[in-house]
């Protein structure tokens, strides 16, 4: 994913997993100096699943093919983005193909950078319906809806075209309801703006999620291994001592009766 100049205001660039911040400030990922660029003007976030562009408070002004951006937009591959003055468009890299190895080596540099996609922190599991067992990585800000220019699109009729949106921090996801018809529910709980922990579920309407972390599935997986011991401790489940006090006393009334008809 790139972003191009066609007036020249700055060399093409590509764009990085996570939060792209461009202004007039010399720490941001695009640096504009032309007359009406804010030092934070605005931010590109980009994830598994493509590219959302966010105006963030005190942010500048901002067109997506003419339109102005309020809050947070979702780009496709061509539009038209105005930065202040500056414009801009947006463009998917295609992936390169295997060609033969050139004379000066496989060690000579092509002038292109390679660009090392960021492992994601966080996954929506789908564990309902037509989403049931796909992921969903989340690395930045995720809009979830019917519309197909949503981040994960959902073809269900019940839900809103634009659903709710999820951003993740360094505990878990911030979740906020767009205003949807049927609802936004974390853990059964309807909300307008909530958090998931990782382990929690996020239901749409009928359409259900969990959210899972890294090293959360090796636990799960390792649990069934170990619940036989951590059963014989403590209390227990009531029942199934009882099943077992009566497997032995039967035992030992069969081993009584087998030795009386050998006598």
């Amino acid at each position: 994913m790139k972003l191009v100049f066609p007036n020249g205001e700055h060399g093409q660039v590509l764009l990085s997993p996570g939060a792209n911040r461009i202004g007039s400030a010399a720490d941001n990922a695009v640096v504009l100096t032309s007359p009406g660029i804010l030092p934070l003007h605005c931010v590109i976030h980009v994830t598994a699943n493509g590219a959302n562009l966010q105006i963030p408070p005190g942010g500048g002004g901002v067109t997506v093919n003419n339109k102005p951006v309020t809050d947070l937009m979702s780009l496709r591959p061509g539009d038209a983005i105005g930065i202040g003055p500056v414009s801009a468009r947006y463009a998917v890299v295609e992936a390169a193909r295997s060609q033969p190895v050139a004379e000066g080596g496989p060690d000579e540099d092509s002038g292109a950078t390679r660009v090392r996609m960021a492992v994601p922190k966080y996954v929506l599991r789908g564990v309902s319906g037509a989403l049931f067992s796909k992921v969903f990585p989340v690395t930045g800000p995720v809009v979830i809806g019917r519309a197909a220019e949503c981040d994960i699109s959902v073809p269900a009729d019940e839900i809103s075209r634009r659903h709710a949106l999820v951003k993740p921090t360094p505990e878990g996801l911030a979740v906020e309801d767009l205003g949807s018809s049927n609802g936004t529910f974390i853990n059964g709980k309807r909300v307008q703006h909530g958090f998931l922990n990782p382990g929690d579920e996020l239901r749409l309407d009928a359409v259900r999620f969990i959210l899972v972390a890294p090293g959360m599935e090796m636990a799960t997986a390792q649990v069934p291994k170990m619940a036989p011991v951590a059963a014989t401790k403590g209390s227990g489940n009531p029942n199934l001592m009882k099943y077992a006090m009566l497997m032995l006393v039967a035992a030992v009334v069969i081993m009584m009766v087998v030795l009386v008809l050998k006598r």
